[in-house]
């Protein structure tokens, strides 16, 4: 063998892995795709959010004794951030997907988030409380909402740099540059390594005792999405790694791996309308994103609001509205708020630069800034404000401050009514795809009969089953390095158990 294991893909799930299978004794190569400067797939692109259970703030539990960033050490004291349970994370689960989320994986996310903290930490990750992203400050404290409240520190810039070095000083070997276009099967019909491609367009083989794929999925590549997501869908704006294009994903399917989960839908969020439609861009990174609608609305060109912003908390909501935006005229929306509510709005997003957006005096300037029909947001605009219950407002909670009109906002409705106005143009930018490959409680693929592939597994974004049309926010990253975690202690397990047995290889399917 050229290595005991072969991991495709340099982002969370994958180093996730290659860390499982080194502590395991296993020899790891990693391969990725990009050059360095590209590399991290899309964990790269992310806040850094982590979904996981814990005890809270108080409880001298998880995440106390981790965090170790300054921010995070002296507000703790004047931080409310109650615990979340294995019942409410699988509750939330079965509830966003509406009960189409795969149980065994899902008890096995749930339950393996209560310890990959730790686990992570002791591979070099560094985790703070998301302050800036998911509280609000109330009567002095802090006040965490959503149930998800860790990151990683510098997120997922942080993430890639701090799986990348641990890496490295473990004896992982990384590959950059390497773009894998075929699977090596064994005589015994086993994966036993794979085919990649250089930059200098020379194909080479590794022989190894297992594969672990962890490539992500197809959402860069514009006529997979059209074709698994519907029309329309190559539209979107790619809001992490352009080469996530989906070719790792069909390998696997083509050498018989079952596909699983829902491939007609995915993550996708309101972005920028002015960002880069191609990919990601890797110094503003997740500052693109446009996530403080619930304390504003959202309106189409025409002036009409389309949806409930205040449906739920933001982490429970905005994974499913940027296709509700791309189904808009021209796929384009706009965020609208005045002066009392641009003050609440997440300066990381909103103060950056550029930003697609204006600033104006009355609701008809700022119509005919965006591009928005005056008459019709006027008119939207009293409707909203007249229809408002008088009930406290409260952005920590979900405050019942309802709009009564068609649709309503449930929580969180401020009129609009006190200059300046403040507009913000969104698009769909697309995350990541739910559908992907099968695989089972030890991360290793399984065939079109639900048996195991031998010699390969699988996990991250490539992997299907977990999220259906919604997902609970910092789900993804969580899920990536549960599934990471237990493909490379199998994919070590099996390397092992191979041992310096002769074999040759080919093809593999």
């Amino acid at each position: 063998m050229d290595t005991d294991v072969v991991v495709v893909g340099g982002g969370n799930a994958g180093f996730c892995a290659a860390h499982a299978s080194r502590e395991s004794g296993a020899r790891v190569l990693v391969l990725e795709k990009g050059a360095p400067e590209e590399a991290g797939g899309n964990s790269f692109y992310t806040a850094g959010a982590f979904r996981v259970v814990h005890g809270g703030v108080g409880g001298g539990q998880q995440p106390r004794e981790l965090v170790d960033d300054k921010i995070t050490q002296d507000r703790l004291a004047c931080t409310v951030l109650e615990p979340y349970t294995a019942v409410q994370f699988t509750e939330d689960m079965q509830r966003l997907t509406d009960g189409r989320c795969d149980p065994a994986m899902t008890r096995i996310l749930v339950e393996d988030s209560a310890e990959i903290v730790a686990w992570l930490a002791g591979h070099g990750i560094r985790w703070r409380l998301m302050y800036e992203r998911q509280s609000y400050l109330s009567g002095g404290r802090w006040v965490f909402f959503g149930g998800l409240a860790l990151g990683t520190v510098d997120g997922g810039k942080g993430l890639i740099a701090q799986h990348t070095a641990a890496a490295r000083d473990s004896g992982v070997r990384v590959r950059y540059r390497a773009a894998v276009e075929g699977l090596l099967g064994g005589s015994d019909g086993s994966v036993r390594g794979v085919r990649y491609r250089d930059d200098a367009g020379q194909p080479h083989d590794v022989a190894a005792g297992s594969v672990v794929l962890a490539a992500g999925g197809f959402e860069a590549d514009p006529q997979r999405r059209a074709r698994h997501l519907g029309p329309g869908w190559e539209q979107a704006i790619v809001r992490g790694n352009p080469l996530n294009t989906g070719e790792v994903l069909e390998l696997a399917l083509a050498g018989g791996a079952a596909g699983h989960g829902d491939w007609a839908s995915c993550h996708s969020v309101a972005w920028d309308a002015g960002a880069p439609p191609g990919g990601g861009d890797r110094e503003l990174t997740n500052q693109l994103t446009r996530q403080s609608y619930p304390v504003g609305i959202l309106v189409n060109k025409l002036g009409r609001r389309f949806l409930d912003e205040g449906a739920d908390f933001r982490n429970y909501t905005y994974a499913k509205y940027g296709r509700e935006i791309l189904a808009q005229p021209d796929g384009v929306a706009f965020q609208l708020f005045d002066a009392k509510t641009r003050p609440l709005l997440r300066a990381e997003e909103y103060d950056s630069r550029p930003i697609t957006g204006a600033e104006a005096k009355d609701l008809v300037s700022l119509a005919e800034e965006l591009g928005i029909e005056p008459d019709g947001l006027v008119r939207e605009v009293a409707a909203f404000n007249e229809s408002i219950v008088d009930v406290p407002f409260d952005p920590a909670i979900k405050d019942g401050r309802a709009a009564r009109v068609d649709p309503p906002k449930s929580n969180w409705a401020q009129a609009l009514d006190t200059p300046p106005y403040y507009g913000y143009a969104v698009a769909c930018g697309i995350t990541f795809t739910f559908g992907g490959l099968r695989v089972d409680e030890r991360a290793q693929v399984l065939d079109l009969g639900g048996q195991p592939l031998p010699g390969l597994y699988a996990a991250g974004e490539l992997v299907g089953g977990l999220f259906s049309g919604n997902y609970p926010g910092g789900s993804g990253l969580t899920a990536g390095a549960v599934y990471g975690r237990r493909a490379g202690r199998s994919a070590a397990e099996h390397a092992t158990y191979l041992g310096a047995q002769p074999r040759t290889t080919r093809p593999a399917g």
